[in-house]
C-alpha cells in the first residue's frame, strides 16, 4: 500500500492539451483544432487569408467568393478545372 501511494505521487500529470480555439480579432472567426500544428496552420492559413482578401478590390471579391463557392462545392470539379489550366499552360487549345 505504501509502495502505491509512492507510485501515485511520483506519477507525472498528463501533459499537453485536447484541443485550442483561435478567434481572430479581426473578423471574429473562430476555429477549434486538436493539435498544435493544426493551430498553426490555422492561424497561418487564416492570416493568409486577410492578405489576399485586403489586396482585392470589391468587384474582385466578389467574383473569387462566387468561384469559391462553386468550385468548393463540387471537388470534381475543382480538380478538372486545375487540370484544364495545366494543359493551357503547357501551350494545349481549348476545345
Amino acid at each position: 500500500m505504501a509502495n502505491e501511494k509512492a507510485m501515485e505521487s511520483t506519477a507525472s500529470p498528463a501533459c499537453g492539451w485536447d484541443q485550442a480555439v483561435f478567434r481572430c480579432g479581426r473578423c471574429g472567426a473562430e476555429r477549434t483544432v486538436t493539435t498544435e500544428a493544426d493551430y498553426l496552420q490555422a492561424v497561418g492559413v487564416h492570416g493568409d487569408a486577410h492578405a489576399v482578401w485586403g489586396r482585392l478590390n470589391p468587384i474582385e471579391r466578389d467574383g473569387i467568393a462566387s468561384i469559391l463557392r462553386t468550385i468548393l462545392a463540387a471537388s470534381d470539379l475543382a480538380a478538372e478545372l486545375l487540370a484544364l489550366a495545366d494543359r493551357q499552360s503547357a501551350g494545349g487549345e481549348d476545345r
